[in-house]
């Protein structure tokens, strides 16, 4: 499991989904692996529970 809680199973179906999604090429292993870490990391942050300074902070906006 990766420092952010995202697993290597998890990373590796992504990859694989990718890779498909672009009718399955060789050789961009590295790269769909990376863009797999990515998306997941971006998909996290979204999902994330807001920390109570950024809900001050919304609360504070009108």
């Amino acid at each position: 499991m990766s420092e952010d809680g995202i697993t290597f199973e998890r990373i590796r179906e992504r990859a694989h989904e990718i890779w498909e999604r672009n009718h399955r090429p060789e050789g961009f292993e590295v790269e769909f692996w990376l863009m797999a870490e990515r998306e997941l990391r971006a998909e996290r942050a979204r999902n994330a529970p807001k920390s109570a300074a950024q809900a001050q902070e919304d609360a504070a906006c009108p």
